[in-house]
């Protein structure tokens, strides 16, 4: 019995080993990588930024804060979009992830937002902005609101979480499996099982060519994954943090955008929807035929672009 167990795990060791060296060799197809953007020193470690478009002129530049396994190149495609549009929009890689230096623990959106303000400030990036986040992102952009409301003009919220929902018995039993699913896509990125799914699942938004390198080699980085699951992990601690912080000025346009469909139940978007309902300027837009994920791409990206828009054209002073 013994032996027959030896040689199972010998076994399974050795196709592990095939399927990891298989992955090393999809990877190396992809040839020599550099990613885009600038390195910018927040005091002693610098985060990956990526700016496009104009520089900042009549119109806000765009500030982008991504969801939840996400970095700078989640919005590549709406980036494409923005500059067509003549609009500056600004994208970075949050602490440990992507090609950003790491940072203090725990990764709550306290550390994350003060490492935000500490970019845009050392950046030369002029505000008010317009706050774009996606998914978790709307936990950081309630609390960098809150904190710096002279640098807010508006808000565009894709797919985003507000701190209230954390109240939801759906978001409870959805936090506990996307913890769960983190952990375990932490663990497999570290050891290099992910390393084969480097063409197919990598880039599941439907980005630019560069974009969709970036977020691949993202993808397959055992360090970014691991920060991602640290993030994930803060989720119900940045909720309580972003929940103190005050409501979004009512002054702020407000666009809020979901995927198309019932998602975990129509109190998800009932939530999502309360500060574009508590705006002055508030519109709502659910994109058919839209993922979580691909609503940030090049299909439906577009979704986003009226959104700031929107915003823009019901500016205090617009």
């Amino acid at each position: 019995m013994r032996k027959v167990l030896a040689r199972m795990l010998i076994g399974i060791a050795v196709v592990v080993a095939v399927w990891i060296a298989a992955g090393w060799a999809m990877v190396a197809t992809a040839g020599p990588f550099k990613p885009t953007g600038v390195y910018v020193d927040i005091g002693g470690r610098k985060l990956r930024l990526v700016c496009a478009g104009p520089a900042a002129g009549l119109t806000p530049t765009v500030w982008m804060e991504a969801g939840a396994f996400g970095l700078a190149a989640d919005f590549a495609a709406i980036q494409e979009k923005l500059t067509a549009k003549g609009i500056r929009s600004c994208a970075y890689d949050r602490a440990g992830m992507g090609w950003s230096d790491p940072g203090p623990k725990p990764r709550d959106s306290e550390a994350i937002v003060g490492d935000l303000e500490k970019l845009i400030a050392a950046s030369g990036e002029r505000g008010p902005f317009i706050l774009m986040g996606h998914s978790m992102a709307g936990l950081h952009t309630r609390l960098f609101a809150g904190r710096n409301p002279d640098k807010v003009a508006g808000l565009v919220l894709i797919e985003a979480t507000t701190p209230e929902q954390i109240d939801s018995p759906n978001t409870a039993k959805f936090l506990t499996a996307f913890t769960g699913i983190s952990r375990v896509a932490a663990v497999s990125a570290s050891v290099g099982t992910t390393l084969p799914l480097y063409w197919t699942a990598g880039d599941r938004i439907g980005l630019p060519p560069q974009g969709s390198a970036e977020k691949r080699h993202a993808y397959v980085s055992g360090r970014h994954a691991r920060t991602a699951y640290e993030e994930v992990e803060t989720w119900p601690k940045s909720a309580a943090e972003a929940r103190l912080a005050p409501l979004y000025d009512p002054k702020w346009p407000v666009a809020v955008i979901v995927a198309g469909g019932r998602g975990l139940g129509p109190e998800w978007n009932d939530a999502r929807r309360v500060p574009e309902r508590a705006s002055r300027a508030g519109t709502f837009e659910a994109v058919e035929g839209a993922s979580h994920t691909s609503i940030l791409g090049r299909t439906y990206g577009d979704s986003a672009v009226r959104g700031v828009e929107f915003v823009i054209a019901h500016l205090p002073n617009g």
